[in-house]
C-alpha cells in the first residue's frame, strides 16, 4: 500500500493545485453565505473526485489490469494518452496567456458567486474537480495506479481517501482560514486570490507540463 501512495502522491498535489477553483473557492468565502457556501463547494470538491475515482477503480479493477507480472500495458498505454494530452493542454494555455501585466479574464459564472445556494455551490464545487480536463486525467491516472497496485478491496478504499485528502488540500486551506480566522482571514484570502488570478496560466502551463512528463514516462516505461 504505501508504493500506491508514493505512485499517487505527485498525481494528487498536481489536483490540489487548482488555481480557479481556489480563487473560486476564496470569492466564495466573502460571500455573505461564506461559511454554508464554502462547505458545500468544498463537500463538492471531494464528491467529484469520489465518484471519478470509484469509477475508474471499479472499470479497472473489472478489466482486470493487476498483473503479477508488472504494469499493466493497457493501464501504462492510458497514462501515455493521457501525458501526452497533458503537454497538449500546456501549450494551449501557454498560447492564450494573458500578455503584458494583464491577468486573464476569470469565468463568467464567478460574478455571480454572491447569489450562490449551498446545492450550485455543491455542484460547482464537484464540477470543477469531476470534469475538469486536469483533474479528470490525473485522478483517473491516479485511481488506475490504485487498481493496477494488486491491493485488497480495502486497502484500494484506503489509498483512494489519501488521493481525496490530498487533491482536496487547496480547497480545504482557504475554509480552513476561514474557520480559524475569521473576519480577519479576508486580507489573507485576498493575496492568495490576487496572486493566482496574476499567475493562473503559468501555473497551469507548468502544471501540464510537469505532470504530462510524469505521465508520459510512467506510460514508455510500463509499456517497454
Amino acid at each position: 500500500m504505501g508504493q500506491a501512495i508514493g505512485d499517487i502522491l505527485p498525481l494528487a498535489i498536481g489536483i490540489a493545485v487548482s488555481p480557479v477553483p481556489i480563487i473560486a473557492i476564496i470569492l466564495m468565502l466573502i460571500t455573505p453565505r461564506a461559511r454554508s457556501n464554502g462547505l458545500a463547494f468544498l463537500g463538492g470538491w471531494v464528491l467529484g473526485l469520489v465518484v471519478v475515482g470509484t469509477v475508474v477503480l471499479i472499470v479497472a479493477n473489472t478489466a482486470g489490469v493487476s498483473t503479477s507480472s508488472g504494469p499493466s500495458k493497457a493501464v501504462s498505454a492510458i497514462k501515455l494518452v493521457l501525458g501526452l494530452l497533458l503537454v497538449l493542454l500546456a501549450w494551449r494555455q501557454f498560447a492564450k496567456r494573458p500578455r503584458g501585466a494583464g491577468e486573464a479574464p476569470l469565468p463568467k459564472w464567478m460574478r455571480a458567486l454572491d447569489s450562490f445556494t449551498p446545492v450550485r455551490s455543491l455542484a460547482i464545487g464537484a464540477l470543477l474537480s469531476g470534469v475538469n480536463p486536469k483533474n479528470l486525467m490525473l485522478n483517473a491516472a491516479a485511481t488506475a495506479s490504485i487498481a493496477q497496485a494488486g491491493l485488497s478491496g480495502g486497502a484500494q478504499a484506503v489509498v483512494l481517501v489519501v488521493l481525496v485528502l490530498l487533491g482536496s488540500l487547496g480547497i480545504i486551506a482557504p475554509v480552513a482560514v476561514l474557520f480559524a480566522m475569521g473576519d480577519k482571514a479576508a486580507p489573507m484570502l485576498d493575496e492568495w486570490k490576487t496572486w493566482l488570478a496574476a499567475n493562473n496560466a503559468t501555473v497551469m502551463t507548468v502544471l501540464f507540463l510537469v505532470f504530462g512528463a510524469v505521465l508520459i514516462g510512467k506510460g514508455i516505461g510500463g509499456l517497454s
